[in-house]
């Protein structure tokens, strides 16, 4: 059965801000592999707007490392299923608009076989974790105080346990904690 996994830079204090981290080659590389396990991203229409505008293109861009072309191929040629209620289309490769509600299209996505299901934004990993349907976390803490912001997991009804499965620290002195449901 295929994993949901959530992975999400965020800060000290628990803001999620894809601006206030330290995005250099490393991170990128971080993300670029744990996207090599995953073959559908779920995103919420905010989240799918933001990385639309950027990655599709930044192969062109001059100012683009090898870390983020690399990232921006592997994010691209993933399959990307966007929950909105207010898009129309999407234009993005392997991008479609969700045709079922959340829970039911991730257990069956769970169901089939392939790569693991990523929880895309933030927005999608809160509904998804209020319905326990996350089976692994990756939160990459940046060492930044931000103090405003969107926080991770607002509103929760009930605590979740996790098992602490491995750390890597990078240069930057940010800290990846991975994460499993107990």
């Amino acid at each position: 059965m295929r994993k949901v996994t959530f992975a999400i830079n965020n800060t000290l204090d628990g803001f999620a801000d894809h601006t206030a981290g330290i995005a250099d080659d490393e991170l990128h590389e971080f993300f670029t592999n744990y996207l090599k396990n995953i073959d559908i991203v779920l995103l919420g229409r905010k989240t799918y707007e933001m990385m639309a505008s950027y990655w599709p293109h930044a192969r062109e861009d001059p100012r683009s490392t090898k870390s983020e072309i690399e990232f921006a191929d592997e994010f691209n040629s993933i399959a990307k299923v966007v929950f909105s209620n207010t898009l129309k289309e999407v234009n993005w490769e392997n991008s479609v608009l969700a045709d079922k509600n959340l829970p039911e299209l991730v257990t069956e996505l769970k169901n089939q076989s392939g790569k693991n299901i990523s929880a895309g934004s933030l927005s999608i990993a809160s509904q998804l974790l209020k319905l326990n349907l996350i089976d692994e976390f990756w939160f990459v803490v940046h060492p930044i105080i931000l103090g405003k912001g969107k926080q991770l997991f607002e509103n929760l009804d009930e605590k979740n346990y996790l098992k602490l499965v491995d750390t890597k620290k990078f240069n930057s002195g940010a800290v990846v904690l991975h994460y499993q449901k107990p």
